[in-house]
């Protein structure tokens, strides 16, 4: 009786499910985003997955763990891209909207994802210690090198690439709570254009 009861259960149980990975990434960035970090739950989101909770535990060791992956996923690539856009070959002017375009058709890949970034910078930021791989000080860096070039006017780095990435993530806020309807790379030259203006401000 006992080994047919145990039998039953071994039946019962869920298959495996496969590419569960990406099934508790979308998930997990929909409650995320929707419900925050801390509320959000392993089962919640492993029921959200379609799997099962220990499907979760077998490629991450908890929601802390999968919620900076998902971040880092984002800012990584974002550090590469701005490097790759400002540190290029071309003029101030063709540099911003490389730097711009880059920022904007990654929005558009990965929304979702991309959103889960950039509503979770302040959470997440402290674990980034100032890397020079930052999106953030790699900007800073670069204008700071193109105010001893003449390039720019002389100031303060760190608050002209605050007021410069502040045009680019503004609108993306914006984007995330419906203010701004559309894929954002429609806004790209105008959005330049206003970089260009905080950047070359005295």
């Amino acid at each position: 009786m006992a080994r047919q009861a145990s039998k039953t259960k071994d039946t019962a149980k869920k298959p495996r499910a496969r590419n569960a990975r990406p099934k508790i990434e979308r998930a997990a960035l929909k409650l995320f985003i929707h419900e925050g970090i801390d509320a959000a739950t392993t089962r919640e989101i492993a029921e959200k997955a379609g799997v099962s909770e220990g499907a979760l535990y077998r490629h991450y060791k908890g929601k802390d763990e999968l919620a900076l992956s998902l971040f880092m996923e984002t800012h990584n690539r974002l550090g590469a891209m701005m490097a790759e856009a400002l540190s290029g070959e071309g003029s101030l002017d063709e540099k911003v909207l490389a730097a711009v375009t880059a920022y904007c058709e990654l929005a558009d890949e990965d929304f979702l994802l991309f959103s889960f970034h950039l509503v979770s910078l302040n959470r997440f930021l402290p674990y980034d210690k100032r890397r020079e791989d930052d999106p953030v000080s790699i900007t800073e860096k670069i204008i700071s090198s193109l105010m001893q070039e003449g390039v720019l006017p002389k100031g303060d780095p760190a608050l002209k690439a605050a007021m410069a990435l502040g045009v680019v993530m503004q609108a993306g806020q914006n984007k995330i709570y419906n203010r701004l309807p559309g894929p954002l790379s429609q806004h790209v030259e105008a959005m330049a254009r206003a970089v260009l203006c905080v950047l070359k401000s005295e």
